[in-house]
């Protein structure tokens, strides 16, 4: 049944490709979009007899995510001037020096880490920026972020694609799953920053 828009609310599949690229390029700009919740459900919606395709499905949502932290990381470095500022102010100056000896020496494992971690993605992409890291360095290391960033959540959506024939069921479950293990993964962080202030403090 057609609705509103003229899209097939019933059918998953009719939003397409565009809105797979678009919702993961807006969340990685605006982090407004649950952006790997768009990726497993394309990735449900293409194993569970939608019409879409798993690896387009992955290289637009790769795409979209590399799009989307270079204009972040290009943000950083324009207001680096105020970034620096804003950092200089909250962080001693040896502090400073190792945060940019650490992306000297490992940015791309910094990088990586940003992509794949809840929340992690927007500080590590403005302080690589506001620090000064090349762009020849943090484009190859964001691109191999931004794609495993896609398989990890592509193969979510196809676990719960594989368990459900219905494009509609394989999405709200991928969607659900994606957001448990978003939950998960936030909490664990959550606890270890807690550890490490209490032994601080010790």
């Amino acid at each position: 049944m057609s609705g509103f828009l003229g899209v097939d609310w019933a059918n998953p599949s009719s939003l397409g490709y565009p809105v797979i690229f678009g919702g993961v390029l807006l969340g990685s700009v605006v982090p407004v979009v649950p952006t790997g919740a768009v990726v497993g459900a394309g990735a449900a919606i293409a194993v569970s007899g939608g019409h879409l395709d798993l690896v387009l499905v992955v290289l637009l949502s790769t795409l979209g995510a590399l799009v989307g932290d270079l204009v972040t990381f290009g943000a950083g470095r324009g207001g680096r001037g105020a970034l620096s500022r804003w950092f200089e102010r909250r962080q001693s100056p040896e502090k400073l020096a190792g945060a940019r000896d650490r992306f000297a020496a490992r940015g791309w494992v910094l990088v990586v880490v940003g992509r794949l971690v809840p929340a992690g993605r927007i500080p590590v992409l403005l302080a690589a920026g506001a620090l000064d890291y090349p762009w020849r360095r943090l484009v190859p290391a964001a691109a191999a972020a931004c794609l495993l960033w896609a398989v990890a959540y592509a193969a979510l959506g196809v676990l719960s694609g594989g368990l459900f024939d219905n494009p509609l069921v394989a999405t709200v479950v991928a969607t659900f799953l994606i957001l448990l293990v978003t939950l998960a993964v936030g909490g664990v962080q959550r606890l270890r920053r807690r550890g490490e202030e209490r032994r601080g403090a010790a």
